[in-house]
């Protein structure tokens, strides 16, 4: 009885695994088929024959090596910021007792669950005002909005469980604040800032709306967007380009789990723990 149940167990997580990464596959092999073969009836599993030509195509006469280099900008930018604000902002409400201490950190959860679309409109006047509009850097602002309170209550989490007595030691031993902070937090700190850095560049890299939102400028677009932009039309869509876009929009994010996943799953442990 119990091998039955083993075996429908397995079974039925083979089932989910499978049909989550069909979609990958037919992704990828879609992007090496001719453009002949997308539409054959019944359709192959695998192509008769193999061609790059639709990478080329990418590489040679589109903008996609500039979307790509875009978001990986946008991204990494915007990575450093929330990371660098959320570490210095998660210390002071876990080590500063002081009064609201945990109703800001409630606030600054309770600002995440706003929808996206709410902060949008007000977001893009701001930066009209300021001067900031239809760039990249406008996007790092508006990234940073909506990151930066997950990142900030990550990282609380994370530093509640950091011992105050190894910081306390470190300053009985005659270091300062700010030395303690770097000699002795960071390193403890150190699995949660990963998996901060994960989220954040994760989520600014796939981000959609507020890329439509507050970019019209080609040169300033991310992937999302620009190969939107580029490959879909309300006449026509380029299967071939648009899937050999998509493999190589995956490729960092695919290197990033396969050797940080811990990181990530430790993160989104960390988050439901009170700190």
């Amino acid at each position: 009885m119990a091998f039955v149940k083993k075996l429908a167990f397995n079974l039925f997580a083979w089932g989910i695994v499978l049909a989550v990464a069909f979609p990958l596959f037919w992704m990828l092999v879609t992007s090496v088929k001719p453009a002949f073969e997308l539409f054959r009836r019944p359709p192959t599993m695998l192509p008769e024959t193999w061609t790059f030509e639709h990478y080329l195509h990418l590489i040679e006469r589109t903008n996609f090596l500039t979307y790509f280099r875009n978001s990986v900008i946008l991204s990494t930018t915007t990575t450093f910021v929330v990371v660098a604000i959320g570490t210095l902002g998660a210390y002071s409400l876990v080590r500063f007792r002081f009064r609201g201490r945990e109703s800001l950190a409630f606030m600054v959860l309770f600002t995440y669950l706003l929808p996206s679309v709410v902060l949008i409109i007000p977001l893009y006047l701001l930066l009209v005002q300021i001067g900031l509009a239809n760039n990249i850097f406008s996007l790092v602002i508006a990234y940073t909005t909506f990151a930066l309170p997950y990142a900030l209550w990550l990282l609380r989490s994370f530093m509640a469980g950091i011992p105050e007595d190894l910081e306390s030691a470190a300053l009985v031993d005659g270091a300062s604040r700010m030395g303690a902070f770097v000699d002795v937090i960071l390193p403890q700190l150190l699995p949660g800032i990963i998996s901060t850095a994960l989220f954040t560049f994760i989520l600014s890299w796939n981000e959609y709306l507020y890329a439509l939102v507050l970019v019209n400028s080609d040169d300033a677009r991310p992937l999302t967007t620009g190969v939107m932009n580029m490959l879909v039309s309300s006449f026509n869509i380029e299967w071939s380009l648009l899937m050999a876009a998509s493999v190589m929009m995956s490729v960092p994010l695919i290197i990033i789990f396969a050797f940080l996943q811990s990181y990530l799953t430790r993160g989104f442990g960390a988050g439901g723990v009170k700190g």
